[in-house]
Order: structure tokens, then sequence, then C-alpha cells
């Protein structure tokens, strides 16, 4: 089975599909894109039996501010599981000085309950 490469970029209105050795065509919507597609490789090639390969190409500026919004979102990550561990070390070192869950919990911000989680994490 042929498999064929297509290519989208955006376009004004529309998504612009190219499939190098047969052609252009558009899309109005994300979810048209392979029907779209597939129509432009029947017609020209006459063959029914294929699979895609569907590479979406972005401005190099727009995909460098989606590369750095998903290293921020990964550093976020790492930076809410730090001040997790922190909160808990925090609320059992509290809790072994003696003071009450409600004590805890209102020095941390949180409820009893979720205090009483995390000294017994």
């Amino acid at each position: 089975m042929k498999t064929y490469q297509v290519i989208v970029r955006p376009g004004e209105k529309y998504w612009i599909l190219e499939i190098p050795g047969i052609g252009f065509t558009q899309a109005r919507t994300t979810a048209e894109i392979e029907s779209m597609a597939r129509d432009l490789i029947t017609v020209m090639t006459q063959d029914a039996d294929f699979a895609l390969t569907i590479e979406t190409k972005l401005p190099q500026s727009v995909q460098a501010h989606l590369d750095e919004a998903r290293r921020l979102r990964k550093e976020e990550a790492e930076c809410r599981s730090n001040a997790a561990r922190e909160t808990r070390a925090a609320a059992q070192e509290l809790h072994g000085m003696g003071l009450a869950l409600q004590q805890i919990g209102d020095i941390l911000g949180v409820s009893r309950q979720r205090a009483h989680q995390l000294v017994n994490a």
C-alpha cells in the first residue's frame, strides 16, 4: 500500500494542502483535511487504497512560540512538584513539633483534611 505525505499549512481562510508529486488543494476545517487530501489523490492517481501521513507546517515564529510554551509548561510542572514536596515537608515538620492539624492547615492555607493528607503523605 502506497503512503502519500500531506503537508498542511495555514492559509488566510483555509488550510492549504500540498501532496508532493500530486498537487495542491484546500480544506476549510481541520476535520476536512484528510477527506480533501484523499479526494485529490484518488482523482489524480485513480488509486483508492493508500495511507496518508499528515504534517502541519507552521511559520517558524509561531513554532518558536509553541516550543517555548511547551518548555514553560514542563518547567511549571517541575516547579509545582517541587512546591508540593516542600509543602509536605513543612506540614510534616509542623506536625512533628506537636501542632494540631487545624493549626497546620491555617499556617499552610489549606483545610484540616488537606493538612492531614500532607502530614500522612
